[in-house]
């Protein structure tokens, strides 16, 4: 009885579901049923598509009409364009990962994917922030806005946004600053063909597969 299920056991691990079948060290794929699959891609295609759309509404809007250029809408546009490329750039390849659970298109991509996923993330929060800022001189020291909230400070917001998401995003990544400490752990522990995993010791912005 014992060899039986021993037997059993061999058999259901050397069937069990991998990224890669005839790669050594290939990820585990949990395979959802179709029934679940396909609900799954509509309600995240459908997702991608609203804030694709909405967030080119919001840009084509500020630009098109200039009664709209203004500090404040400058900032609401870097804002735009940020919900805009994480729409359009992230949220799909997440999507395959999500319910195929497995990365299929390569680890130099997966860099590049969590990379501006860490950037894009950075800049909406600092862009939240800016907002902030500027609407806290325009309801609380309303005469002080237009001497505080100048087109070159906004400007300035902007480019320190951009420029700090960028070095925070890519750099993490690709100077590996996320496993700092514990690379040995996660090459042997974590890392593995199919996967794309933004590891960090602390998970200091997010863990996902």
């Amino acid at each position: 009885l014992d060899c039986e299920m021993n037997s059993s056991h061999a058999h259901a691990v050397e069937i069990s579901p991998l990224c890669y079948d005839f790669i050594n060290g290939s990820c585990p794929k949990f395979v959802y049923p179709l029934l679940l699959k396909v609900p799954l891609y509509l309600f995240f295609s459908s997702v991608v598509i609203l804030t694709v759309l909405g967030n080119l509404f919001v840009i084509l809007t500020i630009v098109h009409f200039k009664q709209l250029h203004m500090p404040t809408n400058y900032l609401v546009l870097s804002l735009a364009v940020t919900d805009l490329l994480l729409g359009g750039f992230v949220m799909p390849p997440s999507m395959l990962r999500s319910v195929e659970t497995c990365w299929y298109l390569g680890p130099l991509f997966c860099k590049i994917h969590s990379s501006v996923d860490i950037t894009l993330s950075t800049a909406s929060i600092i862009n939240l922030c800016f907002i902030s800022i500027d609407r806290y001189y325009a309801v609380c020291q309303p005469l002080l806005y237009h001497s505080k909230i100048t087109p070159l400070v906004t400007v300035i917001m902007i480019s320190i946004c951009w420029t700090v998401s960028a070095i925070v995003g890519f750099g993490i990544i690709f100077l590996e600053l996320n496993i700092l400490g514990i690379e040995k752990f996660y090459y042997e522990n974590v890392e593995c063909e199919g996967g794309c995993v933004l590891f960090s010791f602390h998970c200091s912005f997010h863990c996902s597969q």
